[in-house]
């Protein structure tokens, strides 16, 4: 399919060609004497069209694979183009001998022997132009599914944050902790008085550490202590809960209520009954501390949307390197998360985030701006090299301002967008729109 899609564009492409070489011949006073000889044209200019297109376009495909995501760099550019410019060449040499020697039945050593460098210009600048024009398509194209990509992946996020925030602390886990509470009101007030002295102190330290960066181990593993004995009261003896007797370094720092998260993530997706304790400990195994419960999940359960386990990978990524990491396995399920030293440089993560931000953009502008004085550059650089091989080629026609005026529109296109300028809809238009649209909605 991709090869007859290739073939069909490279035929449209090439009738265009004709078209315009038509134009200008006639404009020269060259007409073709009958049919045949148009029609012998007309399959020559496509074999030349044809074959120059698919080897560009399969060679721009070898260096998307070569270099994913980076073809327009400056480096990656220059090896393209000059890669381009030698297949072109071969190609149109190649072509040349099919046609002199296969098919009008010429000696090769004759061909080679007078064979000038004239025959190939206007081939080589036909191709040239419409590989700008693919090379230019191209990169639109990708610019703009890279835009829709970014603005995915930053809907994602802020989708993200905002359920990890919406789900700090399981709604459920209050609904069932009230319930419980009812039920011991009524057979054992002591134990409700307990109940709720905990149940306090949890959501205590939830309001109290849920802005914090880090919070200690010791800390956290107390908490964590505290929210099982909450669901011990709930479960009787159904979960046998096991955390370490000794730390390593309880000042050492952890992301605050990430315990939490994992115990009821455990809690959640697994039966828990009598006939079937749910055992979950915690231990401390080479800088990281590891969750681990049994596996047996339940039998009619929601789809997980994973977003607990995202809110700790994602708050970890912003202080680590060292992942978080998951084993699971028919019989338990474990999560490991890094502990992190207790010097370690907390930052201002809204800062950080902005100025990486900032960075990118500013890299981002810099990278822009070197494309676009590359590609002036060029543009001055070729622009007398086309009015040269206009008057070697006594042409009688100024076919040179083709190929300048057009690739000066790409040139002109490509500084507006670089400088963010656009007559019809530019920065105060938008901004405008985006202000009238905002009181709309309010």
């Amino acid at each position: 399919m991709r090869i007859l899609k290739d073939l069909g564009k490279a035929l449209f492409v090439g009738s265009l060609v004709f078209i315009v070489i038509g134009i200008i011949e006639y404009i020269n006073g060259h007409t073709y004497s009958n049919g045949y000889e148009l029609l012998i044209g007309f399959l020559y200019n496509q074999m030349y069209s044809v074959v120059l297109y698919m080897v560009n376009a399969y060679y721009f495909g070898f260096l998307l694979k070569q270099f994913p995501n980076a073809v327009f760099k400056v480096k990656n550019l220059f090896k393209g183009l000059l890669g381009g410019v030698s297949i072109t060449l071969l190609s149109l040499f190649l072509l040349r001998v099919f046609t002199e020697v296969v098919i009008d039945g010429r000696n090769f050593s004759e061909f080679i022997a007078s064979e000038l460098v004239q025959n190939y210009y206007i081939s080589f600048v036909i191709s040239v132009v419409v590989t700008s024009i693919f090379y230019a398509a191209y990169y639109y194209r990708n610019k703009q599914e890279k835009r829709v990509t970014e603005q995915k992946i930053i809907a994602g996020t802020a989708s993200a944050k905002f359920d990890a925030l919406k789900n700090q602390l399981d709604p459920h886990f209050l609904f069932n902790s009230l319930n419980v509470l009812t039920s011991l009101i009524e057979e054992n007030p002591e134990a409700a008085t307990r109940f709720t002295t905990s149940l306090s102190k949890v959501y205590r330290y939830v309001l109290e550490q849920k802005s914090k960066e880090l919070v200690t181990l010791e800390e956290e593993l107390k908490f964590a202590e505290l929210y099982m004995s909450l669901l011990a009261v709930r479960f009787e003896d159904s979960i046998v809960f096991t955390k370490p007797s000794k730390l390593e370094n309880p000042q050492a720092k952890v992301v605050p209520l990430s315990l939490q998260l994992l115990l009821e993530n455990a809690v959640k997706h697994n039966q828990v009954m009598p006939s079937k304790k749910l055992y979950i400990t915690i231990s401390e195994e080479n800088g990281n501390l590891i969750v681990t419960n049994n596996s047996q999940p339940k039998q009619v359960l929601k789809e997980s949307t994973g977003v607990g386990l995202r809110n700790i990978r994602d708050r970890y990524a912003l202080l680590t390197k060292r992942p978080v990491i998951i084993n699971e396995n028919r019989k338990e399920f474990s999560i490991s998360i890094p502990i992190l030293g207790e010097n370690i440089q907390i930052m201002n993560t809204a800062d950080t985030f902005i100025s990486e931000k900032k960075y990118k953009l500013a890299k981002k502008r810099v990278e822009k701006l070197k494309g676009f004085y590359i590609h002036l550059v060029v543009y001055i650089l070729f622009s007398p090299v086309f009015i040269y091989l206009n008057y070697i080629s006594q042409a009688g026609f100024p076919w040179a301002l083709f190929p300048i005026v057009g690739w000066g529109i790409g040139v002109m296109g490509h500084a507006a967008e670089t400088f963010n300028y656009n007559p019809f809809f530019g920065k105060d238009w938008e901004e405008k729109k985006i202000r009238e649209l905002m009181d709309k909605d309010e």
